[in-house]
């Protein structure tokens, strides 16, 4: 009964801080900044949050809305990923510019690694290669002398902008918030060949409980920033549409939508960066997960990684694909079965 009660807390908590209290501060300001401007036209002194009626409307507004961008986040993210209401054209063009943002960033750390280990060492034969194409490259030449200065904080903040893409250039997304997030849903197959997309439900379902709520706890942070973006993208249009109505103030309506308008790519960047927490939850919960899905699956995790990537491969494609008889290569990871109340590794206790 407490861990039930604990998980309904965890989950109100992410809703709450998630979509309510960004969809609370998206819905004042239009209280605040654009409704009084439009009380020549509706007379919406009564409906302030400052009276007891307005406060009841502004928290059940909030409450509602909150709950339907929540029912509404995978669209929302897929937008803001580059997936979703992107041309083709668009689509192709941004990754394209990404792949070669990607690479560029790769390169001028080569770049500072052979130089710093040419210093103390003779590099091989290949890495001379490397270093020399890389002192000539046409694309590096306005970072070459740039990079030299920086110190070792300004250098490892290079490689934390490279980690925000993923590790196979395939896999490039066009927007940052894409790329962000797609580092952390290839990890699993980058590393064990374990689909984490397909199998994120039973990852969960097994995964130790501390794993998963560090996954949700991160995640929160991120839909934050995307429900503030999406309410001040909505603010400025409205404060932008009122400026027709009769009467309307213009000078509140116009600050308001500049100033929203100059938060959202803010607001943007900061959830791009929120997605360093939420990736490395990820991380764990696939690294420490990996061993009690095995397990909660019937199958033994082996001791060799090359057939730990095999197994999960297996396991994959039973999952996307209709049975057939190649299946069956599984059968040399199953396990034998202990009895009901035999707890899975990762855990504690019994099974109830």
């Amino acid at each position: 009964m407490g861990d039930i009660a604990k998980g309904v807390l965890v989950g109100a908590w992410t809703l709450l801080v998630g979509w309510i209290l960004p969809t609370t501060i998206n819905l004042a300001m239009l209280c605040f900044t654009v409704a009084p401007s439009l009380d020549g036209v509706v007379n919406t002194t009564r409906l302030r949050p400052t009276t007891p009626v307005g406060a009841t409307l502004l928290l059940v507004f909030s409450v509602l809305f909150g709950l339907i961008m929540n029912a509404m986040q995978s669209p929302l993210y897929r937008i803001l990923e580059g997936y979703l209401l992107w041309p083709q054209s668009l689509y192709l063009r941004r990754c394209h510019r990404h792949q070669a943002l990607r690479t560029t960033l790769d390169e001028r750390l080569q770049l500072l690694r052979l130089e710093r280990e040419a210093r103390h060492r003779s590099l091989e034969e290949h890495e001379q290669e490397t270093l020399q194409r890389l002192q000539t490259s046409p694309e590096l030449e306005q970072w070459r002398n740039r990079d030299r200065f920086r110190g070792l904080v300004q250098r490892a903040l290079l490689l934390e902008q490279l980690a925000r893409y993923p590790v196979d250039p395939d896999q490039i997304a066009p927007t940052r918030l894409g790329n962000a997030i797609r580092r952390f849903e290839e990890y699993g197959h980058d590393r064990y060949r374990l689909d984490t997309q397909l199998l994120w439900h039973e990852l969960n379902a097994a995964a130790p409980e501390q794993a998963r709520r560090q996954v949700d706890t991160a995640r929160t942070s991120v839909d934050f920033f995307v429900a503030l973006l999406y309410g001040h993208a909505l603010v400025t249009v409205i404060a932008m549409g009122s400026l027709g109505a009769s009467r309307a103030d213009p000078v509140p309506l116009i600050a308001t939508a500049a100033a929203t308008a100059a938060l959202i790519p803010v607001w943007y960047r900061t959830a791009v960066a929120a997605c360093d927490d939420w990736a490395a939850a990820v991380r764990a919960l696939v690294n420490v997960g990996r061993a009690p899905l095995a397990h909660a699956l019937g199958l033994a995790l082996p001791k060799s990684l090359v057939e730990e990537r095999s197994m999960w491969t297996l396991v994959s494609k039973f999952t996307r694909i209709p049975y057939d008889d190649p299946a069956v290569a599984l059968d040399r990871f199953r396990r034998d079965l202990e009895p009901l109340d035999t707890p899975p590794p990762g855990t504690s206790g019994p099974v109830s």
